[in-house]
């Protein structure tokens, strides 16, 4: 059974960390720790002041040493300090402008990150998790999925295949985007996608041109062959300035390609080559 673990430092280290493509690491002494995580479990990343919150969480992927210095207390210090390092994937991180912000903590998580690494009980865990989201992902479990919401799923566990930081409902100065993919946790989405399932095809694309005028970003749009043809409508038109950016995708293609990528993800695990 997977476990839940807090990673505890400051928050130039979480910087670091990110930056790095998500890299932990733990001091020789937390040997039996590192030694007991396993691929799977779920990590809490707490930021201590001025933060003094988690804002994220994510999955250990794989467990390696080295014996290079990383963070900047290493670097000044020419030394390595912390060697047993693991590389986690991000499940949800909150963007940097909003750790100190955005409230997910509690008086036990505080007196818990004075002792640093540790073990944490599911049932604290979990009550954590459940706070970044308006509907938890334990929620999300025990009700079907519109087909609106199985898409965005679908491209999530799509993007994090491809080694991305892919989140749901990105907010931005004009609403929310569906899905988008970050390289890493302090960059501007690279990919973003709206999924058109019976909503507003023109509110749909104007938040797109607007992704693209902002970061030019990759821009795509998911939806049934009929909207597709709506969408080419606007784009002859209304939204000409982005015909030659924005990329339409049939709905079934993501069922196709979420299938393709499982079925190669599944191949490597059988091989015992896979990093999840």
């Amino acid at each position: 059974m997977a476990n839940y673990w807090l990673a505890v430092g400051p928050p130039k280290n979480w910087e670091t960390a990110f930056e790095q493509k998500n890299i932990w690491g733990l001091t020789a002494r937390q040997k039996h720790l590192w030694e007991s995580l396993a691929q799977a479990d779920t990590v809490l990343f707490y930021a201590t002041q001025p933060i003094s919150k988690v804002i994220g969480y994510g999955t250990v992927q794989t467990k390696f040493r080295q014996s290079e210095p990383l963070w900047p207390d290493e670097i000044a210090q020419g030394k390595v300090i912390w060697p047993l390092r693991f590389e986690f994937n991000v499940a949800y991180c909150l963007p940097p402008g909003e750790w100190k912000t955005y409230t997910v903590t509690s008086d036990v998580l505080k007196l818990k990150a004075g002792r640093g690494f540790q073990l944490l009980e599911d049932d604290l865990a979990r009550q954590v998790i459940s706070q970044f989201l308006p509907v938890s992902e334990f929620e999300q479990a025990e009700r079907p999925l519109s087909l609106h919401e199985e898409l965005k799923q679908k491209l999530i566990e799509i993007g994090k295949l491809q080694g991305y930081i892919a989140e749901p409902e990105y907010p931005f100065d004009i609403g929310k985007l569906d899905v988008v993919w970050r390289r890493v946790e302090r960059s501007v989405p690279t990919y973003v996608f709206e999924v058109q399932v019976g909503g507003d095809i023109y509110h749909a694309l104007a938040k797109l041109k607007h992704a693209f005028d902002l970061w030019n970003s990759h821009i795509f749009i998911v939806a049934s062959q009929a909207d597709l043809s709506k969408i080419g409508n606007l784009l002859s038109g209304t939204f000409h300035e982005i015909i030659n950016q924005l990329k339409p995708i049939e709905l079934e293609k993501i069922e196709e390609l979420h299938k393709r990528k499982r079925a190669y993800l599944d191949l490597e695990k059988e091989l015992g080559i896979s990093l999840f």
